[in-house]
């Protein structure tokens, strides 16, 4: 996104910018601070021996604290529903990783609640008019053939759990607006029991969200992460001409800003 962009974007959302490809409140003091806290993160990160990963919290931030504390709540809500959980839009694999662990938990002996993530794993794979003009194709972009180095992450995280030798987890790479036909055609089993839409544009939510639809039960939970936003506008339009906002309870956790859920049928 160019300087000139930025500032038009700046002009119509107050405060917003654009920080390492990814829209960003951060006041300057706030991003020197984040840099300050990555950076003796990194130099204590080799030091802390066998339990790194317990003593690594030390740097854990008041808002990744909070996204933990939100899907820990979402998780809960689907317990008692029978399915499987869709996250379409994946990026680097937090939320992934999350609900693993937090099927681990609550779930340990449940391979049927299987969780699949669905990702271009190159940013945006198309812009609509509908989405504002603040996005561009290949916003959100990771690593090259990061996919893979997911793939091994997440079987870690299933391996510390009971019934380890069944995987429980499937990366959908490409469009989803495109894969999710081939997803449904192949799993005819599956029913719904959560699903999240962080692909923050119009067109492949839209798609998505209509053809999920006759896979979701009444107390099937939809989660979406830029509704009522104002710089990813699309999310909230596909939502709204795909079932009407009216037609839903849509709630919201006080933590997270612009991320909502509702309960399917309720």
């Amino acid at each position: 996104m160019s300087n000139e962009t930025i500032g038009s974007v700046e002009h119509q959302v107050s405060g917003l910018t654009k920080l390492a490809g990814e829209f960003t409140r951060q006041s300057s003091d706030e991003q020197a601070h984040n840099q300050q806290l990555l950076e003796i993160a990194s130099l204590l990160l080799p030091t802390y021996g066998n339990q790194w990963n317990m003593h690594s919290l030390v740097t854990l931030k008041r808002q990744s604290l909070s996204r933990i504390l939100y899907y820990n709540e979402l998780y809960r809500k689907i317990i008692e529903i029978p399915g499987v959980i869709c996250e379409f839009g994946v990026q680097w694999g937090a939320t992934l990783a999350q609900l693993i662990n937090l099927r681990g938990i609550y779930e340990p002996f449940n391979p049927s609640r299987k969780i699949f993530g669905f990702d271009t794993f190159e940013g945006f794979p198309v812009v609509d008019e509908k989405d504002g003009g603040f996005s561009n194709v290949g916003d959100y972009a990771i690593t090259k053939n990061y996919a893979e180095t997911l793939e091994k992450i997440l079987t870690l995280h299933e391996s510390f759990s009971p019934i380890s030798h069944v995987k429980k987890f499937e990366l959908i790479k490409g469009d989803a607006s495109l894969t999710i036909d081939d997803w449904l055609e192949d799993n005819p089993y599956a029913i719904v029991a959560m699903a999240i839409f962080d692909m923050d544009v119009y067109k492949p939510t839209k798609t998505v969200l209509e053809k999920i639809l006759p896979r979701l039960t009444k107390g099937s939970i939809l989660v979406f992460d830029e509704l009522n936003c104002p710089h990813f506008p699309g999310e909230t339009r596909a939502l709204d001409e795909v079932i009407g906002i009216r037609n839903l309870s849509l709630r919201r956790f006080p933590h997270q800003t612009y991320s909502s859920w509702a309960v399917f049928g309720e």
